[in-house]
């Protein structure tokens, strides 16, 4: 199979199960996001994390995809068909308990933090906002064409869980977080 096919050369592509839309479309624009997510747990973890997080990190990911192929798959029945993994409220739970867990390890949020510090810890950063901007999109989607209300508590917790995760890599980089100090300065 080939890498490129031509069929998108005119600004179009095919939903998961064959139904062709624009590129802007709403629903290619969330899935879209998702992707580009995947992409940056994958460059946080790139950046050299502990077993704990990378073994974690991995599992979002595959959820990650499991949500992209959701998303791109507007008819449930070809959902069904195809056995496309619907994420449940047990997804959101384990992300619950990992950002309880992980809490434990990290001193309690005094102030805002600035995003940065170590590689890993901005990477996850630079997820968490991603995380955010993707679920803007879902949401835009969820009005036009309900979604299973999941999806967006999943990424509601998820980018909760990337902010645990750059405070925890903060800290066991022995760096920190850096506090805002706020306009009044």
């Amino acid at each position: 199979m080939k890498v490129y096919t031509r069929r998108g050369d005119s600004g179009q592509t095919d939903l998961f199960g064959g139904r062709r839309v624009s590129k802007d479309d709403v629903r290619v624009e969330a899935y879209g996001e998702v992707d580009e997510l995947n992409a940056c747990v994958g460059v946080a973890l790139a950046a050299g994390v502990q077993d704990d997080v990378a073994a974690l990190g991995v599992c979002i990911q595959g959820e990650l995809f499991a949500l992209g192929a959701y998303l791109a798959t507007p008819d449930k029945r070809r959902r069904e068909k195809g056995a496309i993994p619907v994420l449940s409220d047990d997804h959101v739970a384990h992300l619950e308990e990992r950002i309880d867990a992980f809490e434990g390890e990290i001193e309690p949020l005094q102030r805002f933090v600035l995003p940065g510090g170590a590689p890993a810890a901005a990477a996850f950063h630079v997820a968490r906002t991603v995380c955010r901007r993707a679920e803007r999109r879902v949401v835009a989607l969820d009005r036009l064409d309900k979604l299973d209300e999941v999806a967006l508590r999943y990424l509601n917790r998820l980018s909760d869980l990337l902010f645990v995760l750059a405070r925890l890599e903060n800290a066991r980089a022995g760096c920190g977080d850096v506090e805002w100090e706020g306009a009044g300065r």
